[in-house]
């Protein structure tokens, strides 16, 4: 049988991302570690997840396991793709 996505959460976390990459930036979501620059925050990427669940309207369950994977996955993707855009355009 073929995994059912919801595909309202994915597009609620994208949402989320992108009004909070606008508000903050990108630096916002990258850990302040001197040795490994360009690595990703886990808890910020959660917390992206965990807002677009919120926001949905209370008379919906909690999304599902692999709807929330799915969904990290590809705020994940978005925020890497962003920060290799980043490097290649600075030359590193």
């Amino acid at each position: 049988m073929a995994d059912v996505i919801d595909l309202a959460l994915v597009a609620d976390a994208r949402r989320y991302l992108n009004k909070m990459l606008d508000a903050r930036g990108l630096n916002y979501f990258l850990r302040s570690d001197a040795r490994r620059p360009f690595q990703l925050e886990p808890s910020k990427v959660e917390m992206v997840i965990r807002t677009a669940a919120r926001s949905r309207d209370k008379q919906s369950r909690r999304p599902h396991i692999r709807a929330v994977d799915h969904a990290r996955k590809e705020v994940r993707r978005e925020l890497i793709r962003r920060v290799v855009a980043e490097m290649l355009g600075a030359g590193l």
